[in-house]
């Protein structure tokens, strides 16, 4: 957002400027700010306190008494003097740009303390409050746009091209592909240094925040030469998944896969298991903080592990820095991208499903596009977004948030924000406004979908237009029969699976909220497709201000979302910062660039492509 300009002697108004096609748009709003003091308008004192020769005189000054002769007034004490010079500053041409900041920040917090749940500040108030005075894109009114729009999709379907098929453009600079020399492809077994002890580790969360822990948990096995344990699986209480390692993934896989980097075994021997009295949780728990470097655990954890010969960290989520040793890289790379496959029960499963996508895909030669829709009852309770559901919405959301997360939401002094929520892209995306994205980027409705996700909030209302516009629409329950998922009910986990490995086949990836699912598939599908994640990420900001505009153009609405379908294809490529997670941007960690690629323009038009 812009400052003031300039301050008048009345209101004042601040005004932000729309957002561009970044990651952090600046969301376009206006807010009036209360009043300011107007200045002093008697003739004793000027607001600008122009020098001139004919300044008019006074007996007394608005700031104390005593005879003023053109120049200031006679101050009688310290307080007057100080009152003086503030004022003075204040109103001089200069002295507004110094308290402009604060005059700005005060009206934005007066600003935002009014963007709530509309009505009032309390989750989930009746309705969508009173939409005249509430702020650009703070209100739900996706269905009003698509009720507008969906006539020109209809006449816009062009059977004769669909997006998929040029969708990310040809690279023309530079490919990738993995760079790390495989275990997997060598032949035999390293013989690998003598064991300080046995490390067990405790993996939580869903299924990929299991697998940071699983491959953080390699890394530092090979640190600290420590056999590493098959990895435990804590019972989530939100996953509620009692699946073992050996049930999501293939454990006989895992151990070979790693043979020449880290010694891997199922569980611990018999005879280390009795000197802790036949039970584990006698072994010394080791309280790891989040985010700890390599110095930390040869420094702490190696002489307890020497000490003791066994030692467990539990739970181990996120307990390796991002920041770390390239040798230390190279073993989460191969622990991510090698060593990690799923089951076979699952494997074999979602190799037929992919199969079944892509044979439904036949119309854009095999390729479909897949969604991560994140609009399960628990994600939008937690969001705190209001929907279009009313009275009978906020009682749902209000168990569910109780239910899953007893009082956290209620605790005292806590204020909740749906409209600035809404506002600031925090959302789940509904099915609606999924399809309306696609739509607007030219995937038409000969376009197959694939849609994972769980357990969809009130899925006959919300999925009904979504199958209107894609009528070629599936999901893991429609592509596999029930028979086939039969032995998977119930595993969150191994659900979730099956969902990810169906994403990761597909030409495109929607993600429509954060999380470690998106986040995985979009460094996965850069470590498979050459470097380029192939993935939308939708700007949620400036969606919220268009999903807001009952009276928006369809022709405008396409450019706008063609340019978010641009950007996500120049963001395809992204090295990891420092700071970012290695299973999101696999490069130049786990990746190699391989040859540059030069555009050359034929005579006749054409573009060819040569390697320099």
């Amino acid at each position: 957002m812009h400052g003031f300009s300039r301050l008048g002697s009345g209101s004042g108004r601040i005004s932000g400027g729309g957002g561009g096609g970044g990651d952090s748009p600046t969301l376009m709003t206006t807010a009036t700010v209360m009043a300011t003091a107007s200045p002093p308008t008697s003739p004793t004192v000027s607001p600008r306190f122009r020098h001139s020769s004919s300044r008019r005189k006074s007996s007394s000054s608005v700031y104390g008494s005593g005879k003023s002769s053109g120049g200031p007034p006679k101050l009688e004490n310290f307080i007057e003097r100080i009152v003086y010079i503030f004022l003075s500053a204040v109103f001089r041409r200069r002295g507004v740009l110094l308290f402009a900041p604060i005059f700005y920040f005060s009206g934005m917090l007066m600003y935002m303390d009014s963007l709530s749940l509309l009505p009032g500040s309390r989750i989930g108030g009746g309705g969508v409050g009173d939409r005249s005075s509430s702020p650009p894109g703070s209100i739900y009114r996706s269905p009003q746009v698509f009720e507008k729009l969906w006539p020109y999709m209809q006449l816009d379907t062009n059977h004769s091209y669909n997006e998929l098929m040029s969708a990310w453009r040809p690279r023309l600079h530079q490919t990738w592909k993995p760079c790390v020399n495989w275990s997997t492809a060598s032949s035999g077994l390293s013989e690998l240094p003598k064991s300080n002890g046995f490390l067990i580790i405790e993996a939580n969360g869903g299924l990929n925040q299991q697998r940071i822990s699983i491959c953080d948990a390699v890394a530092v096995a090979a640190l600290l030469n420590a056999t590493l344990v098959i990895p435990m699986f804590h019972l989530n209480s939100v996953w509620r998944d009692s699946s073992k390692f050996g049930e999501i993934f293939d454990e006989e896989f895992f151990i070979y896969a790693l043979r020449n980097n880290v010694n891997v075994i199922k569980e611990l021997p018999e005879d280390v298991l009795h000197r802790f009295d036949n039970n584990i949780s006698n072994i010394v728990n080791l309280r790891v903080k989040a985010w700890s470097t390599p110095s930390y655990y040869l420094r702490k954890v190696l002489p307890k592990l020497l000490e003791l010969g066994a030692v467990r960290i539990a739970p181990f989520s996120n307990r390796l820095a991002h920041a770390v040793p390239s040798e230390t890289q190279s073993l989460r790379c191969l622990a991510n991208y090698e060593a990690l496959r799923f089951s076979k029960p699952i494997q074999s499963l979602a190799e037929k499903m992919v199969d079944r996508m892509i044979r439904n895909s036949s119309i854009s030669g095999g390729n479909y596009v897949s969604v991560h829709l994140r609009f399960e009852e628990d994600m939008v309770a937690f969001s705190c977004c209001i929907y279009d559901g009313g009275e009978e919405e906020k009682l749902e959301m209000d168990n569910a948030r109780q239910k899953n997360w007893r009082g956290k939401f209620k605790k005292a002094g806590r204020v909740i924000k749906p409209g600035a929520n809404r506002m600031d892209g925090k959302c789940p995306l509904t099915p609606i406004e999924v399809g309306m994205i696609l739509r607007g980027m030219g995937f038409d409705n000969t376009t197959s979908v694939y849609v994972a996700a769980g357990k969809i909030y009130r899925a006959e209302k919300y999925m009904a237009p979504l199958r209107q516009m894609f009528p070629l629409l599936e999901t893991k329950e429609t592509l596999a029969s029930e028979l086939e998922l039969a032995p998977f009910q119930g595993h969150s986990s191994r659900l979730a699976a099956l969902d990810y490995a169906v994403c990761l086949h597909s030409e495109v990836f929607l993600t429509t909220q954060g999380g470690n699912f998106p986040h995985f598939l979009m460094g996965h599908r850069r470590y498979l497709y050459g470097g380029h994640a192939k993935t939308i990420r939708p700007d949620k900001r400036k969606l919220a201000i268009l999903f807001d505009s009952p009276d928006i153009r369809w022709e405008n609405f396409k450019r706008q979302m063609h340019e978010m379908l641009r950007h996500s294809d120049s963001k395809g490529y992204e090295m990891r910062k420092p700071s970012s997670s290695l299973y999101t941007f696999p490069m130049p960690d786990c990746m190699c660039k391989q040859q540059e690629l030069e555009e050359v323009r034929n005579i006749d038009g054409n573009i060819t492509v040569t390697i320099s």
